[in-house]
């Protein structure tokens, strides 16, 4: 039986010029979303870093780690193999994906729950951190139930609908974990948090994204999906070996302390790419997909999209790099995260580095490249397991921040790959928003200098900052105030 979507799957029938309006219009919705999500989460994340001890945020970044890496099990690159699809999706291929998933997913649970005594005595976790494991493991069976609706709406680039259950669900967890852990709940506000915020974005993913949930099972679909997931999931695989099995083997090198100092680090290294890179590379996946028998439409948009995220994340970057140093000053009990500021700043280095590469990897994976991302992520997991262990071991965490960003720099090998098969402008990309950013640091430095600390020499130098970055990449990029203009004539 040949069973097709068409109604819900019209991919084939998008031109190049549809999939570029769809995916602008997609970008400006999540990035409206994650402006939105992000201030909550800014908020969340400094009111938890106050009720909460590092100790305690690190055992979260552990568990968080466990739980990751039992994902894995969960999936067989289902997901990303339906949206790279070239063809229309068959409803037989929806019901196997969804059947072996929940197969999974059960499966794993009871790995969980048999394995919880090994897991607890490797990371001494008590019994609340035991539940928050719990949790977060059965958070995945939701993540599983909404994957087919995910995938519809991500294929159509129907953003708009998708934001929707994202928004409710972030928003239900930060408030719920900031009053549980204000109430002095502990770790076990994470728990609550989970659970409730999860079940909940299951149900509105389903109000916005209808789809009757059915078993089936074809050894033909099956194996069709899995010629490209199996691929993107050994990727994955490896990504996760790379970065949650470091922070679990860290857990042992430099303990619950030092991890929760390093999750600090990186949280806030990483935070401008989560908020202005995850949303661009959440559209321009399918949208290179539709794209990828039209190398120039391609290589535009791919261009368009690196500097998009470099625009963005190099000035964030740099204002955050000035301004935590004076926020551990001024913010009551915050100065427990001064230990942690010399491996933010370095690892804003390898923040900055993963702007310009994860939409290179994003694009071959789109492009059906897969193995060559693979052997990336090789180089990436070698080098990682090679450098942050040692230097975590005889510098503590700030080794293993250098180690990281020992790491980052070979990203340098990814332009090489991609620039064989999409041509990009690293120079018009990269280059300009880099020199704008350079320049905008030095000067809110010198200036940031001559003011006593406190949130009025704060708020000065990132309004100082924004007004010399936006003159300084006008003069390098004319053409961006004009494109910004005709949107905003366009919405008018």
């Amino acid at each position: 039986m040949n069973e097709r979507v068409e109604p819900i799957d019209p991919t084939q029938e998008f031109t190049a010029d549809v999939i570029k309006k769809r995916a602008v219009k997609g970008a400006a919705i999540l990035t409206g979303r994650n402006v939105l999500i992000q201030v909550v989460s800014f908020f969340s994340t400094a009111l938890l870093t106050i009720f909460l001890a590092p100790s305690e945020f690190g055992v979260f970044f552990l568990v968080s780690a466990v739980k990751n890496f039992l994902a894995y099990f969960s999936d067989i690159g289902f997901a990303a193999a339906l949206i790279q699809k070239r063809e229309k999706l068959e409803a037989v291929e929806l019901k196997t994906v969804f059947t072996v998933q929940q197969a999974l997913i059960v499966l794993l649970l009871i790995v969980v729950f048999i394995s919880t005594p090994l897991i607890k005595n490797i990371y001494n976790l008590d019994q609340k951190a035991v539940y928050l494991l719990w949790a977060l493991t059965f958070s995945l069976l939701f993540s599983s139930l909404k994957t087919i609706p995910s995938v519809l709406m991500e294929r159509k680039l129907e953003f708009n609908k998708w934001v929707i259950p994202q928004i409710i669900e972030t928003i239900v967890f930060n408030l719920t974990a900031v009053y549980l852990a204000w109430r002095g709940f502990g770790i076990t506000s994470y728990t609550v948090a989970v659970l409730l915020s999860g079940l909940l974005g299951l149900v509105i993913t389903y109000i916005v994204q209808p789809w009757f949930p059915r078993f089936a099972f074809s050894l033909k679909a099956f194996k069709s999906v899995l010629k490209f997931g199996v691929p993107y999931q050994v990727n994955t695989l490896l990504a996760m070996i790379k970065d949650d099995g470091m922070t679990l083997f860290l857990g042992v090198i430099i303990g619950p302390q030092g991890v929760g100092l390093l999750g600090w680090a990186q949280k806030w290294a990483y935070a401008p790419l989560r908020f202005f890179m995850d949303q661009v590379i959440k559209v321009t996946f399918p949208a290179f997909s539709r794209l990828q028998d039209d190398k120039a439409a391609l290589s535009d948009l791919v261009t368009k999209s690196i500097f998009f995220v470099c625009l963005l994340v190099f000035p964030a970057l740099v204002i955050l790099v000035l301004v935590a140093p004076i926020l551990v000053q001024i913010i009551p009990k915050y100065i427990k995260w001064s230990p942690a500021l010399f491996a933010l700043s370095i690892l804003a280095l390898t923040s900055a580095l993963a702007a310009i590469t994860t939409p290179l990897t994003n694009t071959l994976n789109a492009i059906g490249k897969i193995y060559l991302t693979f052997k990336l992520m090789i180089m990436w997991t070698f080098l990682t397991w090679a450098f942050v262990p040692l230097f975590a071991y005889f510098f503590g965490l700030n080794g293993a921040a250098i180690g990281f960003t020992l790491v980052g720099l070979s990203s340098f090998v990814a332009l090489r790959l991609v620039s064989k098969h999409v041509d990009i402008n690293y120079k018009r990309s990269v280059g300009k928003p880099l020199l704008a950013s350079i320049v905008m640091g030095v000067l809110v430095f010198l200036t940031g200098g001559l003011l006593p600390a406190s949130f009025q020499q704060v708020i000065i130098m990132i309004v100082l900052g924004f007004v010399i970055y936006l003159f300084t990449i006008f003069a390098l990029e004319p053409n961006l105030k004009t494109l910004i203009i005709n949107q905003m004539k366009k919405r008018q």
